[in-house]
């Protein structure tokens, strides 16, 4: 029989809390409460790729230099951090969350502060990502809709500015990326709308469809060649799906199983919280509630690597610009409701080849 996560005993304690030295460089001053974001800042330059920008449930927003393992920038917001990303060449860093406001904070000379309102919704703010080719950030909102925002227009007082681009959506937003002039945005009861940053037009997507999966979306990342989008969902399960809709590409798109396990004939099932693309390979990591990280080669359908089990849930992953390192947040996501768990953490993996790299197929 299939049950969830639920199901399983509570060995988590946070009286208990053993780091295992494989696991990563352990970050100082982690959040305290859930981490619901960490992402690298995507430069060419040395100093700003080793920024890992980090979001919280506990209201910060922090941006720290793995290499010295400080925190070179926090700030605050009004309620809880729901994302976060980088905005254009690493020099400003933008947020929102339950307060329904869209933040942008500059990494200059002051460390800590408030940010500046660019924008809001009218329901708490889910998911934000920076359109680098058009200079756009996204926002995707509970309520229903996708909004852009010129980050170059000064705020117009605290409500923030009028949005470049308003778009109505089929459902809540959970989850969003972008590639190139593509936007993919994953929302409620599996759909999946697709658009282009360059004509965000209200009145009709790109694409219109669903996601190969049967259950809630938890995450969705657009492929590093631009050819397609994974998606993960609450069923231990991800698909890989193409924007091409010709018939020979479709059936290139599969879903499959992971982030299960079988204990006394019972299969237990986790949610897939997370999945990051390596930027070189085009391979990819995913996280889930069973506190794993495998990586994968999509394109030949095998596990590449099972890194070592994290003490709680996997709620977020980040391969740096190089592909050299991998940051993990292991911080309860509450998929079994509320009960003693370990104290949030994020490591920063070293990465070998050999757990990214494609296999060379047998001849």
């Amino acid at each position: 029989r299939e049950t969830t996560g639920a199901g399983l005993p509570d060995t988590a304690s946070r009286m208990s809390l053993v780091r295992a030295p494989t696991q990563g460089l352990e970050l100082a001053s982690p959040p305290n409460d859930g981490v619901t974001s960490v992402s690298f800042c995507r430069s060419g330059n040395q100093s700003l790729a080793d920024l890992l920008l980090v979001s919280s449930w506990d209201k910060t927003l922090s941006v720290h230099s793995v290499s010295s393992n400080t925190i070179r920038y926090s700030f605050l917001h009004e309620g809880p951090v729901l994302d976060a990303c980088f905005g254009r060449e690493g020099t400003e860093v933008f947020s929102a969350g339950l307060d329904k406001t869209v933040v942008r904070h500059a990494l200059g000379s002051e460390p800590t502060g408030h940010g500046e309102t660019i924008g809001t919704h009218d329901q708490p703010v889910k998911c934000l990502c920076y359109a680098a080719d058009n200079d756009l950030l996204v926002s995707g909102s509970w309520d229903k809709t996708v909004r852009a925002w010129d980050p170059r227009q000064p705020s117009a007082g605290p409500e923030g500015s009028k949005p470049a681009a308003k778009l109505p959506l089929p459902g809540k937003v959970f989850s969003m990326d972008s590639h190139g002039h593509r936007l993919v945005v994953a929302m409620a009861n599996r759909k999946i709308s697709i658009y282009d940053t360059r004509k965000l037009d209200p009145k009709q997507a790109e694409l219109e469809t669903e996601t190969l999966l049967k259950h809630q979306t938890r995450a969705v990342r657009c492929f590093p060649n631009g050819m397609g989008y994974a998606v993960a969902s609450i069923e231990g399960r991800v698909s890989l799906e193409y924007f091409d809709r010709s018939e020979e590409q479709q059936k290139k798109s599969y879903a499959f199983k992971c982030h299960r396990r079988v204990e006394g004939g019972t299969e237990y099932i986790f949610p897939v919280n997370a999945i990051a693309f390596h930027p070189k390979f085009g391979t990819f990591a995913t996280g889930g509630c069973d506190g794993v990280v495998n990586t994968w080669d999509g394109e030949n359908k095998k596990r590449l690597y099972q890194y070592s089990k994290y003490q709680t849930s996997i709620a977020a992953l980040s391969f740096n610009q190089q592909g050299t390192k991998l940051a993990v947040a292991a911080s309860y996501t509450f998929e079994q409701g509320e009960k003693d768990h370990p104290l949030d953490a994020i490591f920063v993996r070293d990465v070998n080849e050999n757990e990214v790299k494609p296999k060379a197929k047998k001849q």
